[in-house]
């Protein structure tokens, strides 16, 4: 089903659902109550969260794929087209640089001013900066071996993006396997003595890396979960989007859907039955992570693609699709209101209090559960931010790149 503006709106839902996951599993009223599936696994397998950010992955891909086929025999086509992937790759690398620098800010107590640590302690990975290297990869694999269809149109080729990802699977795991790291050996997973974070120490340096990358709490920095070789495997979750654009574009019939099933839940099987060998591991994002994340991502398009056919479950999804139709802005939001819930600045019986623990107060009087008033102030947290970009929905304003 489309909008009246044209445009997918199982891909507006499916990206509403990622950025309402980010924003569950980060805005918990008390972080030491959460329920399992709103945590990520500490290390190996896997959680409904770790889900989440492969998911707007794939909504990368399905939006590329769904912006072909399209004439670049025009002179100068191609060049303006690279221009615009260009400037959306360095908008989203420096939005994200942006973010690690809020996230660095330090709340002082009892007082709303912050503290910044300065520019050598700002984290350099993140989610924005791999979701553009991400993009980038896919539209050049696109460009780069086009398919030409008989209209003169270019398209991108299924064949390539297969073979494309079988490369970068089988290719990450036999570097994660086969190539030593200095002063750890050969083949190590574990969160210190694996390539991609040995990589990630020497390249970006321990200071430039995700402060909760320990092995323990509190411990040193060992790696970085959005780190630069784990990036690789992270591009066939495009890839998988892109190829599922393919199967969307031909409408939401049961024919069209019957296929983009079964492929997501080939991948999930081929996914888990890999994990003796190649285990499943986010922050690694190993070979297994990316085809069982792929394929739930599948099957959730394809189901959702179906459910939407329904006006009453269309409707339902409101919500969802308002932050989906503006999935990078809610993100951003949610982070300037993470370190605004952090500011001891709300008023309270012992003195000033954070506004998490103010509303996980109120909360913890409507449910005795702190589980349930904890996950009570993450949805609030959501709807926030589905209110304030509810405006723009209504007058079709998008925040693009």
């Amino acid at each position: 089903m489309q909008d009246s503006t044209g445009r997918l709106d199982v891909l507006d839902v499916f990206r509403g659902l990622a950025v309402a996951g980010m924003i569950l599993v980060t805005s918990p009223g008390d972080w030491m109550h959460s329920y399992w599936w709103l945590q990520h696994a500490h290390w190996q397998g896997w959680t409904p969260a770790d889900m989440v950010f492969p998911g707007f992955l794939v909504a990368v891909g399905v939006a590329l794929g769904l912006s072909f086929p399209r004439n670049l025999s025009r002179p100068g086509a191609t060049g303006a087209l690279w221009r615009r992937v260009l400037r959306r790759v360095a908008g989203l690398i420096l939005l994200g640089l942006f973010v690690n620098v809020l996230y660095s800010l330090k709340m002082l107590d009892h007082a709303p001013w912050i503290d910044f640590p300065g520019l050598d302690m700002v984290r350099l990975p993140g989610v924005l900066q791999r979701i553009a290297l991400c993009y980038l990869a896919g539209v050049a694999l696109i460009l780069a071996f086009p398919q030409r269809l008989p209209d003169g149109k270019t398209d991108a080729d299924p064949r390539v993006l297969l073979l494309a990802a079988a490369l970068l699977l089988i290719g990450y795991w036999l570097l994660l396997t086969f190539v030593p790291v200095p002063g750890y050996g050969v083949g190590r997973l574990d969160q210190e003595g694996n390539l991609a974070a040995y990589i990630d120490r020497a390249l970006f340096t321990v200071p430039h890396l995700w402060p909760l990358g320990a092995v323990q709490w509190a411990g040193p920095v060992v790696y970085d979960p959005e780190g630069l070789l784990a990036t690789l495997p992270a591009i066939v979750n495009v890839l998988a989007g892109i190829l599922a654009a393919r199967a969307l574009r031909r409408g939401p019939d049961l024919a069209a859907l019957l296929p983009l099933l079964g492929a997501g839940a080939a991948l999930v099987a081929a996914g888990l039955l890999l994990d003796p060998l190649i285990p499943i591991i986010k922050p690694l994002w190993t070979s297994s992570f990316a085809l069982l994340s792929s394929g739930v991502s599948l099957i959730v398009l394809a189901v959702l693609s179906g459910a939407l056919q329904s006006r009453a479950v269309a409707t339902l999804f409101t919500p969802v699709r308002v932050l989906g139709t503006n999935a990078v802005l809610g993100f951003l939001l949610s982070v300037v209101m993470a370190k605004i819930g952090e500011a001891p600045w709300v008023p309270g019986p012992a003195g000033p209090i954070t506004p998490q623990a103010w509303g996980f107060g109120i909360a913890s009087r409507l449910s005795a559960d702190p589980t349930v008033a904890s996950t009570a102030c993450a949805f609030g947290v959501v709807g926030i931010i589905v209110a304030c970009l509810w405006p723009l929905h209504r007058r079709n304003w998008r925040f693009r790149l």
